[in-house]
């Protein structure tokens, strides 16, 4: 059995990393962000808002990843004269008791002067970061979210499976599960919303699929892409079905929203599609934007299943790669983790590839480097959205 540690944050949340975030406020300020970090890469990741103007979504979700478990120091790069409200960020991250520092490209002496001077900042923390040590942990403060992505005819009957078996095992242990989204889940909304522990849940969760329903129909398309047909896919019902065998079968605790933090363990449906008027265009620009939004939920690590073969990762959060289809898996097996094909081809069970996954993220919560973290992967994306509060019913007591 895998023993559990991890960083002691202020608010009692326990990080799986100990990472310094280097968040760019504009898009103007980026390349400035990525330089500073580029030397010290592995531990400080880039992550940001390209937008000039304000959005409350974007806020909200910088917040929570500044202070998230897994982020032990934070470096703030402003352009200077963008929207973003940097005062009330660093505020935050300031409350929660991580080192925080604000340079604003305009004030600081251009590009060359700022970088010199993150650079020196990063160095400083480094140092200081390296002396935590780590205490121990439990799997019942685990947040694990999981995504799907590149998804063929074999997601839904390997990797998808193998990966709501391990959730089933994580919420049995008390760990908090999220699973997503609701625009691939349209044709589950009744089987699933007969899993919900109240009623009231149960018709949230029914309308959280309407409304991405609509939100398609409104834009003309839907989460179907041409590589997912080139697959074997033919409808998003068929997708759809996949897609939510992942969830396992556990009942389904609550609906959250991005930046919504699972209250305990069980298992939780994020709807990633933004409320009101349809004015955002596609719900996820990439299968990274999910992981964003469940990391600022406080997921600790994501399980991510793939059929076609994606092979990105994640800035904060590791990323385990899990392989549905064995022929991609022989192709592209050092960027994968986990190889779910070998149920196809008769040689595992969805049992045993599901304690296999489950192994895993033990394995990668107690400091073992995924796949993709040791490829030095640490995508990020954030965008404009809009979300309504989420209701009492949404998380039942």
């Amino acid at each position: 059995m895998t023993k559990l540690t991890g960083y002691q944050r202020a608010d009692g949340r326990k990080g799986i990393r100990n990472r310094i975030a280097v968040a760019y406020l504009v898009e103007c300020a980026h390349h400035v962000a990525r330089e500073i970090a580029w030397p010290n890469r592995a531990e400080a990741h880039v992550i940001g808002f390209p937008g000039c103007f304000p959005n409350p979504y974007a806020q909200g979700v910088m917040e929570r990843l500044c202070t998230h478990p897994n982020v032990g120091a934070v470096l703030l790069v402003s352009l200077g004269c963008e929207s973003f409200n940097r005062f009330q960020l660093e505020s935050v991250i300031r409350a929660s008791g991580r080192p925080v520092e604000t340079l604003v490209i305009q004030r600081a002496g251009g590009t060359a002067a700022t970088i010199a001077k993150g650079q020196a900042w990063i160095g400083v923390q480094l140092a200081e970061l390296a002396k935590a040590q780590r205490v121990p942990m439990d799997v019942s403060e685990l947040v694990v979210g999981t995504v799907c992505g590149g998804s063929d005819g074999t997601s839904g009957i390997s990797g998808n499976p193998a990966a709501g078996r391990a959730f089933d095992r994580l919420v049995e242990a008390g760990a908090a599960c999220i699973f997503e989204e609701t625009g691939e889940l349209i044709g589950c909304e009744e089987i699933m919303a007969d899993r919900a522990v109240t009623p009231e849940l149960a018709d949230i969760l029914r309308a959280s699929v309407a409304k991405a329903a609509r939100y398609y129909e409104t834009l003309g398309f839907g989460s179907f892409a041409a590589g997912n047909a080139d697959g074997g896919l033919t409808t998003i019902e068929e997708k759809s079905l996949g897609a939510y065998a992942k969830s396992g079968q556990s009942r389904i605790s609550g609906l959250i929203k991005p930046g919504d933090i699972p209250p305990k363990g069980g298992l939780y449906l994020m709807d990633v599609v933004p409320d009101g008027e349809v004015r955002f265009g596609f719900p996820n620009i990439s299968d990274n934007a999910e992981i964003v939004e469940m990391m600022a939920s406080g997921a600790h690590l994501t399980l991510f299943v793939t059929g076609r073969g994606s092979v990105v990762g994640s800035a904060l959060a590791p990323v385990i790669k899990i392989a549905a289809n064995p022929e991609m898996y022989r192709r592209l097996s050092a960027d994968m983790d986990v190889n779910a094909g070998r149920i196809i081809d008769g040689e595992a069970s969805v049992d045993e590839v599901g304690q296999e996954i489950y192994d895993l993220v033990l394995e990668a919560a107690a400091g073992r480097q995924t796949c993709s973290e040791a490829m030095g992967h640490a995508e990020f994306i954030l965008t404009y959205k809009s979300f309504e509060p989420i209701g009492p019913a949404c998380l039942p007591a």
